[in-house]
């Protein structure tokens, strides 16, 4: 793991932080422009700034990434107008945590970060980020992964912190809104992209578990920010959670078909599609430039033991209630319930669903859910069906 930090990093966070405390306004530093230059020795990666920032620089194996995390951006730039070149074959930027911004760059092969600097304004010329990378072999590109270069000047990454619920006798509800900061999930087609969906669909759901007044609902994520899957678990299983549910838009080159699915966990996918789907579903992390390499496969060892059966088959019964009563409200699709190995639903303790509530790829789907109408009918049959299952289980 390489970190690479600004100079005047200290500098700037002690600036930054009174401002906080004082309650004053603090602009975030704008990307104006991205350009890349490639050439035979080096693709030379630069963002055009209005003000110098803090950063780190992280390598990462499987595919070949490099992360640079920032102070928070603003990023004023037309996507459409990056083009990758050089090692460089896909760029992606977005929110990672509260306080920070990632861009993560897909490489074409190992390449190492061999140089990165801010340039201060000069004349006509803003503020530069300026980041090198040089070819070098993939045994040297896995020996400096995962290795810290010398302690980093920020923290970028905040674990996800849920406080103490208070549930005064009631069902502790967490609903996960899927995606979220750099990590948009499907593209929309006809509107937003699916992390936007999703916060609006699981505010609703909140909101309307809430008004029976027999739930706590603990959101993992209530604005637009990353969160990998392995700590949507986590937030679920330290809230001491009754029922987990993940709110999810789906996309397919088809755009005649539509329907929502719901799904429950299994190692064996139901059927190709369902597969597919969790492939994507799965791959959140590595698109938002986690690092997977410690990840252990402890808690899939413990759901297909069949001490943990009780758990899915509690989550397999909330689907079957929950199925018509969408079914009542909006539009199923075909083999309407369905298994897959989603890594959200492998709280071994907590009954969990993830919900597909339609197609964005789809435009009577995309209105749906798109439109307050339709997020409240999607909220209202999962009310029901939550009812239905907490009075079964008592």
């Amino acid at each position: 793991m390489l970190y690479v930090w600004c100079a005047l990093g200290r500098f700037l966070l002690g600036l930054f932080i009174p401002l906080i405390l004082t309650g004053a306004a603090v602009a975030a530093p704008t990307v104006s422009a991205v350009r890349i230059g490639p050439s035979p020795e080096r693709t030379r990666f630069v963002l055009e700034l209005s003000d110098s920032v803090q950063y780190q620089i992280l390598t990462l194996t499987d595919p070949y990434r490099v992360v640079i995390d920032f102070q928070y951006l603003d990023w004023s730039v037309n996507d459409d107008d990056v083009k990758p070149a050089g090692l460089i074959t896909s760029i992606r930027f977005g929110r990672f945590t509260q306080q920070t911004s990632r861009v993560v760059l897909d490489l074409a092969g190992p390449a190492e970060a061999a140089k990165a600097f801010i340039l201060p304004r000069q004349g006509n010329y803003p503020v530069r980020f300026v980041l090198d990378l040089k070819p070098v072999s993939a045994q040297t590109f896995a020996a400096e992964a995962n290795k810290p270069y010398r302690a980093p000047a920020f923290d970028p990454v905040t674990p996800a912190i849920v406080a103490p619920v208070q549930t005064s006798g009631k069902h502790i509800v967490v609903v996960d809104a899927g995606h979220g900061g750099i990590d948009p999930g499907t593209l929309g087609r006809f509107g937003p992209d699916e992390k936007v969906v999703t916060l609006s669909v699981a505010r609703e759901l909140k909101r309307e578990l809430e008004a029976t007044g027999r739930y706590t609902v603990v959101l993992t994520r209530d604005h637009d920010i990353f969160l990998p899957l392995r700590e949507r678990v986590e937030v679920a299983r330290h809230a001491d959670a009754d029922l987990f549910i993940s709110i999810h838009a789906d996309s397919i080159s088809n755009a005649r078909v539509r329907g929502a699915t719901v799904y429950t966990l299994s190692e064996k996918s139901s059927d190709r599609e369902a597969a597919a789907l969790a492939q994507k579903e799965n791959r959140s992390d590595i698109i938002a430039g986690v690092n997977l390499s410690g990840e252990s496969d402890d808690v899939t060892n413990i759901l297909i033991d069949l001490a943990q059966r009780e758990t899915m088959n509690n989550s397999a019964e909330f689907a079957q209630m929950l199925v018509p009563e969408l079914g009542h409200n909006i539009r199923m699709g075909n083999n309407p319930h369905r298994f897959a190995g989603f890594v959200v639903l492998k709280a071994p303790d907590v009954p969990s669903v993830l919900i597909e509530v339609g197609y964005l790829s789809n435009k009577e789907d995309a209105k749906m859910m798109y439109s307050k109408s339709g997020q409240k009918d999607i909220a209202a049959a999962i009310v029901k069906a939550t009812d239905r299952f907490f009075n079964v289980q008592g």
